[in-house]
């Protein structure tokens, strides 16, 4: 067995992982369940093998999560191991994280030096959105992970011209797509112009292992949509968000030709002009588009105002405890504009161009950090070893996977009009950081040489500290006076050591000019302390914006992190750190709920997985999300509800909140032939508004004033409103009508 030797780099890559799991698991508990609606999801699959297969939503698979099924195996595995809570779902994506960065590390190794694999790594674990995202359950640094696996074997493909991994890679891609779907289908031209560009075996070979490898890509990436879709519909749940109950349909329409800013369904998602502003995910005078308010709901709710919390025990027979929340999931934080108001929580919105991830919005400061080092890298690569179609050695051949990842997602997330948030910029983490580092190397020897690429190195530091002064600029009203010298100080080095290496360049070409014999060696050691210390000071703001996220929670649904966040808890615009404090608020219902079902399938029929998440995470109950989770769902015409109605299966029916379409056909019929449930049986605030309702006859005549006024139910169930909003209606009598 081989002994680890305590070297430089061996200390240097440990500290940087230490550093990685610091920013990823420190003080992750503030973070609660994270995202509710895949928490949900999580203890559904928990609960046995049907729910986990098909990715349920609920207990009672009746819808699933709108995700193929990868991601949130591993989630529900690990929380049937470790018992579902919310540092177990969260977990593996923090462990990811770490995994990612040392991966990066020893694949830029391989090629460029441990130096520069070394920087790859401490610059992927400080960029902000890589960090909020491995601190949330949403699963794109699952996905991260798994392709950059993908990187590794397809590096080894190149280099050694062997198909055997060319198939891994593809293979692991296709497990990426099972975990997030197109989007692991962005590193595709990297890997196939990269393969074909290799030079190991002749270019008839690499055609016939492309074709056989996308074979390979599509029957891993199809093989869960064809089973699924193979199941008769009556044997599995509805597919969240897909219109014809498939999961071809959803891959192909909700994610992924409107990921693209085509083949929008109109009838998805809020009318921008009928929605009821909740503060929490509304900003004044913005204009949503109908998909963009489905997917709004969909990835940036932060559940219905009926959160609610019980002491009862899981269905499992584990402790519930309480429903712990995020701490800043109640606030506003600018709905389409980001935590801080700022535009790009849909990041087709802002204008789109090449400035868009350098503009003011909510996506610059997550990812903006090291992409002027990464291109000028990658120019000084190119430059420095010839770069041609012909990649004859690792070193070419890992330029151009990185730089084949990086710029078609550069292009796509500047100039998409399609919806996509800013934890999706955490996909072009892993590319800029891998190329931070090889133009760090590559130009430090370029610039101890005699050509006009010596100022490459100076030159992309300064514009590295003009890029920092641009990000502080968005954001430094609202950061603390000390945070703020700090950045401060940290770009004054910056600005000071670049200009003193420029300089010394510059005496270096006079020196040479007028044959002077004297050896720029004796500044070698002094131009290494200039490097570190610019290198240390472009590394401190992102580092500050990523700290964030261990004081300051990050949105549970669109996880972001860097100066915005910062600047979010510094001037006061969230109770941070604090668990909300409707806790336990509506716990009534669950009681009430627990005495009165008996044989139901369902204990609850909601109108969208807005209201049912946080009874599902607390319970494990089977509660019915009957639009699916924006609630536009058609999983249910009348006449089927109906039946259900009068086999028993459903009770009780809570409106309120989101119902469209079919489902609001449905919540209209069970408004007009329900019993109100007195408020008081149900809620431990009554509202002010309603009637005491004393006895049965109150109840029917309640119910009777309540069907005059259609719209005024219809009122009710139009948008995610307060407690106030919500009535319950027990159908038993109905039920024996319909007999």
């Amino acid at each position: 067995m081989k002994k680890l030797k305590l070297t430089k780099e061996n200390i240097s890559i440990s500290l940087i992982l230490i550093l990685s799991a610091v920013l990823n698991f420190a003080n992750i508990g503030i973070e609660g369940y994270g995202n509710s609606y895949y928490a949900a999801g999580v203890k559904s699959m928990t609960l046995n093998l049907k729910n986990f297969f098909f990715v349920s939503f609920d207990p009672g698979s009746f819808v699933t999560i709108d995700k193929p099924p990868m991601g949130f195996w591993i989630q529900a595995l690990f929380a049937k191991i470790l018992g579902f809570n919310g540092w177990s779902i969260l977990l593996p994506q923090a462990l990811a994280g770490v995994i990612s960065v040392y991966l990066i590390y020893f694949i830029v190794k391989k090629s460029f030096g441990s130096v520069a694999g070394l920087i790859s790594g401490v610059c992927l674990s400080v960029t902000p959105v890589f960090v909020a995202a491995s601190r949330n359950n949403t699963i794109d640094n699952l996905l991260v992970l798994t392709l950059l696996f993908a990187c590794l074997a397809l590096t080894l493909a190149a280099e050694k011209g062997k198909a055997k991994y060319l198939y891994l890679s593809l293979t692991l891609v296709g497990i990426g797509f099972n975990i997030k779907m197109l989007e692991a289908y962005m590193i595709g031209p990297a890997i196939y112009i990269t393969y074909l560009l290799s030079s190991s075996i002749r270019l008839k070979k690499r055609i016939v292992h492309i074709f056989i490898g996308t074979f390979i890509l599509l029957s891993v990436s199809l093989s869960w949509a064809f089973i699924v879709d193979l199941v008769p519909a009556q044997n599995r749940p509805y597919i969240g968000s897909s219109t014809d109950n498939s999961v071809m349909e959803l891959i192909v329409g909700h994610n992924g030709l409107e990921r693209l800013g085509i083949g929008s369904k109109s009838n998805k998602g809020f009318n921008a002009s009928n929605n009821k502003k909740d503060d929490r995910q509304i900003q004044n005078n913005t204009e949503v588009s109908n998909d963009q308010n489905q997917q709004m709901n969909k990835e940036n709710y932060n559940g219905s105002t009926n959160r609610m919390a019980s002491g009862a025990e899981n269905r499992d027979g584990q402790g519930g405890g309480s429903l712990q929340k995020a701490p800043n999931e109640g606030i506003p934080d600018g709905g389409p504009g980001g935590q801080g108001g700022l535009q790009g929580t849909f990041g087709g919105q802002t204008k789109a161009g090449i400035a868009r991830l350098f503009s003011k919005n909510s996506l610059s400061d997550q990812i903006v950090w090291f992409l002027p080092l990464a291109l000028l890298g990658f120019v000084a690569g190119a430059i420095k070893e010839k770069l041609r179609l012909k990649l004859d050695n690792k070193r070419k051949i890992s330029l151009a996977l990185w730089i084949l990842w990086l710029v078609p997602e550069f292009i796509y997330f500047s100039y998409t009009t399609g919806l996509f948030h800013p934890y999706y910029l955490t996909m072009m983490a892993p590319p800029a950081a891998a190329l931070a580092g090889i133009g760090i190397v590559t130009m430090w020897k370029l610039y101890n040489g005699k050509k006009w690429t010596s100022w490459l190195l100076p030159i992309s530091l300064i514009i590295e500290g003009f890029v920092n002064m641009m990000m502080l600029s968005y954001f430094s009203n609202n950061l603390s006076d000390s945070i703020r010298k700090i950045i401060l100080i940290a770009l004054l080095l910056c600005f000071l050591t670049s200009s003193i290496l420029a300089i010394l360049n510059l005496l270096s070409f006079i020196r040479r000019k007028n044959n002077t014999n004297l050896s720029d060696n004796k500044d070698i050691h002094l131009k290494k302390i200039l490097l570190g210390i610019s290198m240390v000071s472009i590394l401190t703001v992102p580092f500050i914006g990523s700290s964030a996220a261990i004081t300051h929670s990050v949105n549970s649904t669109i996880p972001t992190a860097g100066l915005e966040l910062l600047s979010n808890g510094e001037r006061g615009g969230a109770s941070f750190g604090k668990e909300r404090s409707d806790n336990g608020k509506n716990s009534k219902l669950l009681d009430f709920l627990k005495s009165n079902i008996t044989t139901e399938k369902y204990s609850l029929v909601v109108p969208s997985s807005q209201s049912a998440d946080s009874i599902i995470i607390q319970t494990g109950e089977p509660v019915m999300a009957l639009g699916g989770f924006s609630g536009s769902d058609k999983i249910l015409s009348l006449d089927e509800f109906k039946e259900m109605v009068k086999n028993g299966e459903v009770r009780y029916v809570l409106t309120g909140g989101m119902g469209r379409g079919e489902s609001s056909e449905i919540l209209k019929w069970v408004a007009e032939n329900g019993t109100l449930v007195p408020e008081g049986q149900y809620k431990d605030v009554v509202s002010d508004n309603e009637p005491n309702i004393k006895d049965s006859n109150d109840i029917k005549n309640k119910s009777k004033d309540d069907n005059q006024n259609v719209n005024s139910v219809r009122q009710n169930m139009g948008g995610p409103g307060g407690n106030n909003s919500e009535q319950l209606y027990d159908l038993k009598d109905e039920a024996n009508i319909l007999k």
